[in-house]
């Protein structure tokens, strides 16, 4: 009963900040949309990107994101594994 109680406890936790669902798909994503947009001071530019939504791909328009002092930017994209693709999604990186 007492490790019962813990997986229940730990299931209704919510994720972690910036925890996302794996979307992986057996259909190759859209090519990547160009996107116009400007510098702006403090801001950095994370481009958008295709989202499954288990039947199709919408696209998700970039955005502005606070700047991180001694970080940059990855953007979201999809890799092929094997014949299935899997959204690798966007992040900061030191």
């Amino acid at each position: 009963m007492g490790a019962l109680a813990v997986t229940a406890i730990v299931m209704a936790a919510p994720p972690a900040p910036g925890a996302a669902a794996q979307m992986t798909s057996d259909v190759a994503p859209p090519a990547v949309r160009v996107e116009r947009y400007l510098p702006r001071e403090g801001y950095v530019w994370a481009p958008g990107y295709w989202e499954w939504n288990g039947s199709s791909y919408h696209w998700v328009s970039g955005t502005y994101l606070l700047e991180r002092r001694g970080a940059h930017w990855v953007a979201d994209r999809w890799d092929q594994v094997g014949t299935h693709w899997q959204h690798v999604a966007g992040h900061w990186e030191r």
